[in-house]
């Protein structure tokens, strides 16, 4: 998609500029082309999965998949048991997970600060 591309090199050519990418279909759909396109135009951007930074992604702080899965889970069973879904409480994600890519990173030519990487829960180098 040229919009992709385009959107993310006139961000790349702004001093300072960075991208929040956010967790919707849209995103995930096209998220080689997104982690890509900010590898090529050196665009720092932050992600809501994980899943972002181990394809190249600087970083991504949200909601773990597998928690919110596992937790989903347990809801069919309560409805399946004969709960009425409506009646059962909203839930929020819990568990939350924080990934950084050194190597990326490196790529841009940002230095990460050892308290920023003592906080992450998975580094990628």
């Amino acid at each position: 998609m040229s919009e992709i591309e385009d959107t993310i090199a006139k961000l790349g050519h702004k001093p300072g500029g960075g991208l929040i990418v956010p967790p919707e279909a849209f995103t995930i759909t096209h998220h080689k082309l997104i982690t890509a396109s900010t590898a090529r135009h050196r665009l720092p951007a932050i992600y809501a999965y994980r899943s972002f930074v181990g394809e190249g992604g600087l970083m991504s702080y949200g909601p773990d998949p597998y928690d919110i899965f596992a937790r989903a889970a347990s809801y069919i069973d309560r409805i399946l048991r004969g709960e009425k879904p409506s009646e059962l409480p909203v839930q929020q994600p819990t568990k939350f997970e924080f990934a950084v890519n050194l190597k990326t990173a490196k790529a841009l030519g940002l230095e990460m600060p050892p308290n920023l990487l003592a906080l992450a829960d998975e580094v990628i180098e």
